[in-house]
């Protein structure tokens, strides 16, 4: 009991980390709860995405498919306090406009958004849309599960972040904490893996192995990018990735069900 009890704790610690999804009752906290809520980040992405897939799914049933991925957007905003989406603004702003470590860090931590984060969040947000409306012309059923994997896979790459890449210390305080490696790694990678490998199961659509592939792709360019800028990774770091692997899902399951 009181390892489900210490399990329970620590979903729910990463569950309110990362949504807005409110717990009725008090969650312990230390440090050593939330390394290892890590292994649940993945899960809190599942769960995201059944909710983004259910408001989709009653949405396309009374409105069309259009309406219903804007409302499945502003629902997906709402539900997550767009946590992941100001990380992608903010390495946006950062990495367009900052010379070296030091201006990249500084522009970073301005919680203020300029132009470059502003394009790449309507980019981002204009090609999820019409990547999902793409995706719901071959099947509406499949692209509910694509919607769900992604989310959950994106996730699952974005906390692997953690354990192959240096968390970069700020020239002051951050706006994300690092998080330090949890002492059960395996065991949370593999805990943390079940979350998308189940979906896949139960779509049972073999073709998308290649796409978790071509989405670990973008998690590796990006580390690759953000070692060579700035040494490593920031929390911010961690919510690009997790934006730019959940397109590049869409993309990757656009093109093996088009050409496969």
């Amino acid at each position: 009991m009181k390892v489900i009890k210490n399990e329970a704790v620590y979903f729910l610690t990463a569950l309110m980390f990362f949504t807005r999804i409110p717990v009725p009752f008090k969650v312990p906290y230390s440090k050593e709860i939330m390394n290892r809520s890590q292994r649940y980040f993945s899960w809190v992405g599942l769960l995201v995405g059944i909710l983004n897939a259910g408001v989709l799914f009653v949405s396309y049933h009374l409105f069309n498919a259009d309406i219903a991925i804007v409302l499945m957007i502003i629902f997906s905003v709402l539900l997550t306090g767009a946590f992941h989406e100001d990380g992608f603004a903010d390495v946006c702003d950062s990495f367009g406009g900052g010379y070296n470590k030091t201006a990249i860090l500084t522009i970073m931590k301005d919680s203020r958004i300029g132009a470059y984060g502003t394009i790449g969040m309507v980019l981002i947000i204009l090609l999820k849309f019409f990547s999902i409306e793409y995706l719901l012309d071959y099947s509406i059923t499949k692209t509910l599960y694509i919607i769900i994997i992604a989310h959950a896979y994106s996730r699952f790459l974005a906390g692997t972040m953690i354990y192959t890449h240096q968390y970069v210390t700020d020239i002051d305080s951050s706006k994300s904490k690092p998080l330090a490696n949890d002492p059960d790694s395996t065991l949370s990678l593999i805990i943390g893996a079940a979350s998308f490998i189940i979906p896949i199961f139960l779509i049972q659509d073999w073709k998308i192995i290649p796409v978790l592939l071509f989405s670990l792709c973008g998690k590796l360019y990006l580390g690759w990018y953000f070692k060579k800028h700035i040494g490593g990774f920031t929390g911010d770091c961690l919510g690009t990735v997790q934006q730019v692997c959940e397109i590049l899902f869409y993309l990757g399951t656009i093109i093996i069900w088009k050409f496969i």
